[in-house]
């Protein structure tokens, strides 16, 4: 890897960039998957390539190339340098980064288990095993059980002189229990929808899931909300399980804090933000109670945002978004933190591999823990409605306007979960949820959620992102507006 990295660098350099960087990236990549009693997909991929940043004239040109001979590495180089060069012929003004300092480190996420390691067939045999749970409940007609792993080695050189080498192995896991009847279709996920639960982690991920031990519950679920009372509409206190507001948090805080789309530079695949400069420090974005981090350092968890290092060979780091309420931080890079005044870079670009370019992307997006159990919340609530797992989303390109929808619900009745509620849904606009939130739970109840497709650019970015969070209650939410009868 360093050779070719080295060359490229020289290269550029050479051909008269003022500043360059280059990531070596190889990703191998391991999908399986059941369906309905039978092995679904089994995908192997590997990719090795290089990307070349420079600046040349006060402009940015990027090239990338995964023939990584000295003659391609050569021509990729000083292809950067050319792009650059007539990027600034459009220029509006130079690039000016944040300064930086030198760095020379490795680091290795944890990882107890390489899921690389346990054979295709084992992995095959759980979601097989899950599998055949599920369809043993009577009324589930589709069941859908799978296992990802990605293991990503990086290597950054820069011309400050770094030279960064990180290692991250990522596992996801999940199963979904489908029931058809009559013209309605009800599902219910585990651990959560979308793929499941991914954390930057081995095979003991799937391990901690314990996915056969869910499987009948889950199942029975699914099939049981066919019988279960549509969930009634109106303005209703709600309390949202931690997995749908590490959706929430992401969809309604992590998107609108990308300095990249408040300062107009990106609006692909989730719009611009409400989030405007001279809100900095003077919006009450959410109620006392809320605390929001931006936080890749790995002491967070194994988020799917963790690193030691991003993509500019900045330094993670925890960053204050919402503190006691007031909005306080913004995501940057380092072309971008003087715009809001920071002198440094909070070490948030990132590149999904080596042939795209780094972009402003969530780190994790974490909701700070509160006080109190969540048998305690439920206890404390008179007349309410819990809501579980994810099911649809929609939001507008400013990050104003929502509205999200469940799996399932219950009511919940004088401190007590009675009736199961089925297609729950509730919308409102982003600031005035997070004002309404008056009580979240403590660190028992909290959990750090892996977000493993979240798109972004043009061509787009898939990145992984993380969000921990706790139960929370909010006040006076507008209930049933996907489904009002």
């Amino acid at each position: 890897m360093k050779d070719f990295a080295q060359r490229a660098l020289d290269t550029a350099l050479a051909r008269g960039a003022s500043y360059v960087d280059v990531r070596v990236v190889d990703t191998q990549q391991r999908y399986l998957s059941t369906k309905n009693g039978q092995a679904s997909q089994v995908r192997e991929s590997h990719s090795l390539g290089l990307g070349v940043r420079a600046i040349a004239d006060g402009a940015w040109g990027f090239a990338s190339s995964d023939d990584l001979t000295f003659s391609s590495v050569d021509k990729t180089a000083a292809l950067a340098v050319e792009v650059a060069r007539a990027s600034a012929l459009a220029k509006k003004s130079d690039v000016r980064l944040a300064p930086e300092e030198r760095i020379v480190d490795h680091w290795a996420a944890a990882c107890r288990v390489d899921p690389f390691s346990v054979p295709v067939s084992s992995c095959i045999d759980l979601l097989l095993k899950v599998d055949g749970e599920l369809r043993k409940v009577k009324g589930i007609t589709l069941a859908e059980a799978s296992m990802d792993f990605r293991r990503v080695e990086q290597l950054f050189l820069s011309s400050l002189g770094s030279e960064i080498y990180q290692v991250k192995t990522q596992t996801g896991a999940g199963f979904v229990a489908t029931s058809f009847s009559g013209n309605e279709i009800q599902r219910r996920s585990y651990p959560n929808s979308f793929g499941g639960q991914y954390q930057t982690k081995g095979y003991e991920l799937v391990e901690e899931l314990d996915l056969l031990a869910n499987a009948p519950r889950v199942a029975e679920e699914a099939v049981a909300l066919h019988r279960a009372d549509q969930c009634p509409d109106g303005i209703k206190d709600i309390i949202l399980d931690s997995s749908q507001l590490g959706l929430q948090i992401h969809e309604s805080i992590g998107h609108p804090i990308e300095l990249d789309r408040v300062l107009g530079t990106e609006a692909n695949f989730a719009g611009m933000s409400f989030l405007t400069l001279e809100k900095l420090g003077n919006l009450k974005y959410a109620s006392d109670i809320v605390n929001v981090v931006a936080d890749a350092t790995p002491a967070h968890g194994p988020g799917l945002g963790t690193f030691a290092y991003d993509d500019e060979g900045v330094p993670a780091q925890c960053t204050p978004i919402i503190k006691d309420g007031q909005f306080r931080g913004y995501l940057t890079s380092r072309e971008t933190a003087a715009a809001v005044g920071d002198a440094r870079s909070n070490g948030a670009m990132r590149a999904e591999g080596w042939n795209r370019i780094p972009l402003i992307r969530m780190t994790n997006i974490s909701l700070l823990p509160g006080t109190g159990k969540f048998v305690d919340l439920i206890a404390d609530t008179d007349d309410a409605i819990y809501m579980e797992t994810n099911r649809s989303w929609s939001i507008d390109d400013r990050r104003y306007n929502f509205q999200f929808g469940t799996e399932i619900a219950w009511e919940i009745k004088g401190g007590k979960k009675t009736r199961m509620l089925k297609n729950p849904s509730y919308g409102g606009i982003t600031t005035e949820f997070w004002n309404s939130c008056d009580a979240i739970c403590g660190p028992e109840d909290w959990t750090l959620w892996g977000t493993p497709n979240c798109g972004k650019g043009q061509p787009m970015q898939t990145m992984g992102t993380g969000h921990g969070a706790s139960p929370a209650r909010f006040r006076r939410v507008r209930v049933g507006v996907a489904y009002n009868q």
